[in-house]
């Protein structure tokens, strides 16, 4: 019997071995999976971790974001009124510990849990779960007063539990919410709920020690990183296809090479000297001459994704201007999202964007407080509003920008637009793997005044009905910094319809309750959105069964042979 794999390729077509060529341009952010935050480092976890939900990979776009067992055995239905899930985890599933093979416990999911509020290197996602799992806040309150050191972090898990998640058994997980949430599900899918083997207590949230002594639960592991410049992964002895329902790992190695700019790793796919692109947008130009020329090698999927300026409302820069709302509702009017659409490489790439919630997420809809004809800016109505805010001669502000992709035309276009409404933008460009790391998410800047807007982009952190993965860390504050919320920015009224909206019981009224959010929240004018963007995907001759995988936005390394 043939068996079909996912997207519709035939498992007997399957070859093994083999080295993977990845090329990119930035480092990942972080190898350690309670930490990891963007999109592209999802797919170094899928090939190293294993989560109790995740999803196949797969043309198919209905199957791509259906939730299905990883670690745990099925997707699990509620009891005691939707509020408690009991995952059943699977048998073989290991670690590859320096002890040799062990299997993953419940144990080892509770304390992944537990080290995501840890006062050294939390996690960006913490804010969806803190106030979820019943007594987690409790814990990490706790959590937070203790001292960063490895020995004061390690004390402070062991001796302490989360009321909420408790183990009848080494395969059994009772976890208990605070409040029904239907989206709970794909929130097991995110790596920082990853389970952590015991022995990464010993060791810095992802320092350098927690890197050279990586614990894989996945089918490859870090054997050679070199920053910046390249990383190889090889097959985890520890790893069984049979206890793994999502990932063949078919390629003995995958070697990923950082450093290499959009226009050569193009080349080098075209070339077949690489078989893959880990973080690079493809360049307008080569994209047309790519669909001009039918290439079956290019491939689109929507993801939900957004890009948008944050408007720094804390520095008191400018005497303060960022922090009144007609200023702010200027630099909405100034903005030419048609040109950037074009810059995208036109409306099969791109579309102007007026909300917070991108295509694709539940609760987009179609509606523009700021609108203008043909989303092209109206420099008049920005500057009028300038005027009456006390700026009739015009606002100088600082933008930085990420030296990446086409990301530097992206911020002259930007820079164009906004001078036609008497706002002057002083450009800084900030190296790709520091922008987020470094320089964004370091609250001091914000405070300081380093930035006065910033282009950003985001992403939903699941699939499915995921307008909690973008309103929540973004758009919410209750008194916990959170990592990408860079303002602190809090609008109470559409937190309490978020909640309507989360414990809806059908996708039509949490579709109503969410497009209610977005409107309340840009009626604020915290960010300046621009466009929704459809993930461009390519691929090099050799690559085979190349199937999306959602949460990393790219085909699945886990999944692809090789026909060389």
């Amino acid at each position: 019997m043939t068996l079909a794999l996912a997207g519709g390729a035939l498992a007997q077509d399957a070859q093994k071995g083999g080295t993977l060529r990845i090329v990119g341009t930035a480092d990942l952010d972080h190898f350690d999976p309670t930490s990891g935050a963007l999109v592209t480092t999802n797919n170094f976890l899928r090939a190293t971790q294993r989560t109790l939900i995740s999803y196949h990979a797969s043309t198919d776009e209905e199957e791509r974001i259906r939730p299905v067992g990883d670690l745990a055995t099925e997707v699990p239905q509620p009891t005691n009124g939707g509020l408690t899930y009991t995952f059943h985890l699977r048998e073989g599933a290991m670690w590859n510990t320096p002890g040799g093979a062990r299997q993953i416990t419940s144990t080892d999911f509770e304390r992944g849990v537990k080290r995501m509020c840890n006062p050294a290197l939390g996690s960006a996602m913490l804010t969806y779960f803190v106030s979820l799992i019943d007594g987690m806040d409790t814990f990490c309150d706790g959590f937070a007063e203790v001292e960063p050191t490895v020995e004061a972090m390690k004390a402070y898990i062991e001796e302490n539990d989360i009321s909420g998640i408790t183990q009848p058994d080494d395969l059994t997980v009772d976890i208990t919410l605070s409040e029904t949430a239907g989206d709970f599900i794909y929130m097991v899918s995110l790596p920082t709920s990853a389970p952590a083997p015991i022995e990464v207590l010993d060791y810095m949230p992802d320092g350098p020690e927690y890197r050279e002594n990586f614990i894989a639960s996945g089918p490859y592991t870090p054997v050679d990183y070199v920053p910046d410049a390249s990383l190889t992964l090889a097959r985890n002895p520890a790893w069984s296809a049979e206890a793994d329902p999502l990932r063949a790992a078919n390629v003995d190695n995958i070697e990923i090479t950082f450093g290499i700019q959009p226009d050569a790793a193009i080349q080098q796919l075209q070339a077949g000297d690489a078989d893959m692109v880990y973080d690079i947008t493809i360049p307008p130009a080569i994209l047309s001459l790519l669909t001009a020329t039918a290439d079956d090698k290019v491939m689109t999927m929507s993801a939900g994704r957004t890009a948008f300026l944050f408007i720094n409302t804390v520095s008191d820069n400018n005497g303060g201007a960022l922090k009144d709302l007609r200023v702010r509702q200027a630099l909405n009017y100034a903005i030419d999202k048609t040109a950037l659409v074009q810059q995208m490489g036109g409306p099969a790439m791109a579309q102007p964007q007026s909300g917070i919630f991108g295509a694709g997420v539940l609760g987009y809809h179609d509606f523009d407080l700021y609108p203008s004809e043909g989303d092209a800016g109206d420099p008049e109505k920005a500057r009028a509003l300038l005027a009456e805010a006390g700026y009739p001669d015009g606002i100088t502000l600082k933008m930085p920008y990420r030296n990446q992709n086409n990301q530097p035309e992206i911020a002259q276009t930007i820079q164009a637009a906004m001078a036609e409404a008497g706002i002057t933008l002083e450009l800084t460009p900030v190296t790709a793997s520091d922008y987020y790391s470094k320089f964004m998410t370091n609250p001091r800047n914000t405070e300081e005044g380093a930035w006065d807007i910033a282009p950003v982009g985001w992403a939903p952190d699941w699939v499915g009905g995921a307008a909690r993965s973008v309103f929540q860390p973004q758009f919410t504050f209750d008194g916990r910094h959170q990592t990408y919320n860079y303002t602190d920015y809090n609008n109470p009224e559409a937190n309490e319809v978020a909640k309507q909206a989360i414990n809806a019981t059908t996708p039509e009224e949490a579709a109503r309750l969410w497009a209610q959010v977005d409107e309340l929240v840009m009626a604020d004018a915290p960010v300046v959105p621009y466009y929704s963007e459809q993930v461009v995907l390519y691929r090099g001759p050799a690559v085979e069964n190349f199937q999306p995988y959602a949460l990393g936005g790219q085909g699945d390394w886990t999944n692809v042979w090789l026909n060389r």
